[in-house]
Order: structure tokens, then C-alpha cells, then sequence
């Protein structure tokens, strides 16, 4: 059998102009170590992997290898090209799944860019403005007791017996290594240093002396930093450090060549189980603290704080505009509660609901995408002031980052807490909410808190 690897290959349509389709194969299996999967082969998938885990530790999804990936270069039109696009993969599509369970069987993994619309920095280059791979082998766990392995081929002709055999192929290599895990020595930091800092905070006053005397309610602004390593860091060492110190967070990572997109998010953006749809409004934030009464204390002053609960219901409001479209049914609490991460707590409110029938989860993350706590308010100005005033490429950090499959089920998050992995350079992210009321200093110490999840995965100290 000849396999379509190239990742290349779907922007030009030649699989598609030659009539070839894709043929998948699931197959529920025997349980098996998701980082040992991860790792499996890595000399053969480093580069081409994805790793999926969400916050309740519900599921984990790993891909391997590139059976086609799929990318957009329609600004103004790319949620609905890439739809359009995995349309036409599946419409043809010979699949065989019995299961049936959201996230197996053939499915996307990826992203989107922050903005479309920002300036280009060679960093994000392999990620473009968008991104989604249709995994060559790939393992979905369901609640850590349900085990499937998806085999996807894009070919012109394909017997259900060849898929199968693969499948045993794969799950005989697998027996050997499904549970082994190689740990691998903390990356040695060359130099630290975040990037120009006096500039970022001049900007920040400018933004808030600007949202004083206009209209302007919100404006989010982000900043980086650049760790330099003695060797190429290892996407594998940080996603096993992201699984071990944040928990209850969605850990991701996505490769592309010699980059990783990595990060563990405590933000949903959307999920959508057939016809049940979850989002999640995270925004107002402050540290936390090793004394209880004094992490209590934190806690208590964030949900009774002015500044964070105007910020918190803008987002609400925003979000519950955007999803009401496509809903017949929506509950909201009046009141957020605090949602906790080793290093940070969020004030947060969740929002349910029940969608229309054929509503596209692509179409949802268009709608939300940037919600407040990422963008500002009103958005579009926000936009305009964050490309003025930011000087660099968010890339996909603050993005769309998930999955949807061949039945529309979805799950994204929003790509915060998060870094970019580039051969002995790391780029790490941070940003705050700027309102009448901030204080650039404070802003300034925000950003260094949302910073330690990454850097803490990468060996680092701030």
C-alpha cells in the first residue's frame, strides 16, 4: 500500500483531483501508557505528532504521523475553509467504526492564529494563519478505561482487510512499548530574558489613559519572552512536566517540523457533544499562595474585586451573545466562582446549553473568537490598539487550538499558558486584561505569574 504522507499534498487537491479518499479504521484495544503512544517511534513521528488531554481528565487524544493536513490562507473566510475542506475529506470517506464515541474514528486536530491581520514574525512561520492534521495513527482515551486506536489512510483504492492488518500491525509493534515511558533530563537554560519590558509598560499606560477618555471598555495586551537552551529542547520532556504540575488544566502540544506549540490552558473555549454544547468565561485573575488562609484570602479578594468582576462579565455577556445564534437553550449562574491552577485563580462562570441541529463547532470558535478575555471590548478597535501597541506576532498563543470529527462532535480551548518550542529556543506568553483601572506595574507582575507555568516546564525559574 502506498501512503499519502506529504503534508502538502491537500492544498493542492492532487489526492482529490485523482479520486483518492480516505479509508479509516477503529478499533477498541487493550489500555496503553497515552505518553508511551506519544513517544512511540519518535525517530520516525517527531515533528508530526499531537497530543490532546482536557481538564477533568476525561479524554486524551494522541496523534502520530500526517495522513493529510488541511490549512486556510482566506483571511477573512478561514473557519468556514477549513470546514469546507473536512467536509470533503469525510462526505467520501469509508469509515469504520463501531464505537461510535466523540473523538474517535477520523477527526482534526489544530488551530488558528491569533490574528490574521498582525504582523508576521519568522518564529510562526511552519504554523501559517492556520492548521489542522488528520492523524496517520491515533489513540483516543476515554476516561481512562476505554481505549481506541484510529488507523487513517488517504488512497485511491484501499480493502477494509489491508486497514485491519495495519491496525494489527500497529497494536503487535505496540506491545512492546505501549508501556514504557522514557524520561528525559532537564534541559540545561542558556540565558533568560523578557523582551523589551519598558516598552511593553509604556504601552500599557497608554492603552489605559486612551480606555479613560473613549469608549474603548477593554484591551488585552500580551507579551514574551525568549529562553535560549545549551541543546534543542525537547517537546516530550515538556509535555510530560505540563501532565505532572498542571493537572487539572487542558495540556496540548502540536508539531510541525522542528516547532511545537505547547501549553496547559485552564481556558474552554467550546465543546460541543452532539447536540450539548459547554463554554467556559474565564477572565479576572491573582496569584496563589503555598499558606491556605492567605490562598483563601487571594480567593475571596478576586471574587469581591470590582476591576476583575467588570472584566468577568464582560466576557460573560460576550460569550453568551455569541453562542445564543446557535442555541434553542442557554443557562448562565448570575455569579462566577473561582476556578484554581497551581499558579493561578480565575474567577469563573460556565455557560451550557443545546444547539440547533447541524450547528459546526468551526462556525462557534469563529463567533467567540477573540472573546474579551483574549481580544478586548469592543473587539475590532481592541484589535486595531493590540497591533498597534504589542510590536510582535501572537502566533497561535491566545488562539482556537482543539479538534472536531467526522460526526461534528469538538472540543477547543484557548492557546494561553502556553510557548513555542523552536530547536534551542523557547518563545513563552503572557498577557493581562488592561481597564480604566489598571496600574502598569501591576499588569507588569500578572503577566510574570502567567508566565510560570511554561517557564516551570521548561526547567526555568522567574
Amino acid at each position: 500500500m502506498t501512503e499519502l504522507l506529504s503534508s502538502t499534498n491537500y492544498s493542492k487537491d492532487l489526492w482529490y483531483r485523482n479520486n483518492w479518499k480516505l479509508y479509516s479504521y477503529t478499533k477498541k484495544i487493550d489500555a496503553c501508557d497515552p505518553k508511551a503512544f506519544y513517544q512511540f517511534e519518535e525517530n520516525l513521528y517527531k515533528g508530526e505528532r499531537f497530543y490532546w488531554k482536557t481538564s477533568d481528565n476525561d479524554m486524551k487524544i494522541i496523534g502520530l504521523g500526517i495522513a493529510t493536513s488541511i490549512s486556510s490562507f482566506n483571511e477573512g473566510n478561514r473557519y468556514e475553509d477549513i470546514q469546507e475542506k473536512w467536509n470533503t475529506v469525510i462526505n467520501d470517506a469509508k469509515i469504520i467504526n463501531n464505537s461510535q464515541s466523540p473523538g474517535t474514528g477520523p477527526l482534526i486536530f489544530g488551530g488558528f492564529c491569533f490574528d490574521s491581520e498582525s504582523i508576521k514574525e519568522s518564529e510562526w512561520e511552519p504554523f501559517g494563519d492556520s492548521l489542522f492534521y488528520l492523524p496517520k495513527y491515533m489513540m483516543t482515551v476515554i476516561n481512562d478505561k476505554d481505549y481506541y486506536l484510529t488507523v487513517n489512510y488517504i488512497h485511491d483504492n484501499c480493502s477494509d482487510e489491508e486497514l485491519m492488518k495495519e491496525t494489527d500491525d500497529i497494536l503487535y509493534k505496540l506491545q512492546n512499548a505501549k508501556n514504557y515511558v522514557q524520561y528525559e533530563k532537564v534541559p540545561s537554560i542558556k540565558s533568560s530574558k523578557e523582551l523589551a519590558v519598558h516598552e511593553w509598560v509604556q504601552a500599557v499606560e497608554r492603552i489605559v489613559q486612551m480606555i479613560n477618555s473613549s469608549e474603548q471598555q477593554k484591551v488585552v495586551l500580551a507579551r514574551k519572552m525568549k529562553v535560549e537552551f545549551e541543546n534543542n529542547i525537547s517537546s516530550t520532556y515538556v509535555l510530560q512536566q505540563l501532565l505532572h504540575q498542571q493537572p487539572s488544566s487542558f495540556v496540548f502540544s502540536i508539531e510541525n517540523g522542528e516547532s511545537c506549540f505547547i501549553g496547559a490552558s485552564p481556558e474552554r473555549l467550546v465543546k460541543k457533544i452532539n447536540d450539548h454544547i459547554l463554554s467556559t468565561c474565564l477572565a479576572g485573575s491573582i496569584g496563589r499562595s503555598t499558606n491556605l488562609d492567605e490562598d483563601k484570602r487571594l480567593g475571596e479578594a478576586l471574587l469581591h474585586d470590582p476591576k476583575n468582576l467588570f472584566e468577568h462579565e464582560l466576557v460573560v455577556s460576550m460569550i453568551e451573545d455569541a453562542l445564543r445564534q446557535f442555541c434553542h437553550q442557554l443557562t448562565i449562574p448570575e455569579q462566577p466562582i473561582l476556578m484554581k491552577t497551581p499558579d493561578v485563580q480565575h474567577l469563573y462562570t460556565p455557560v451550557v446549553g443545546k444547539t440547533w441541529r447541524n450547528s459546526s463547532i468551526l462556525d462557534m470558535v469563529q463567533e467567540l473568537h477573540p472573546t474579551p478575555a483574549l481580544g478586548g471590548v469592543p473587539t475590532k478597535p481592541a484589535m486595531e490598539l493590540i497591533r498597534e501597541n504589542e510590536n510582535m506576532d501572537r502566533g497561535f498563543y491566545a488562539s482556537p487550538i482543539g479538534w472536531t470529527d467526522y460526526l461534528g462532535n469538538g472540543e477547543f480551548i484557548v492557546g494561553i499558558r502556553s510557548g513555542l518550542l523552536k530547536g534551542k529556543e523557547s518563545y513563552l506568553y503572557a498577557g493581562c486584561g488592561l481597564v480604566s483601572d489598571s496600574k502598569s506595574n501591576d499588569e507588569l507582575i500578572e503577566t510574570r505569574i502567567k508566565f510560570r507555568p511554561m517557564l516551570k516546564a521548561i526547567g526555568g525559574k522567574l
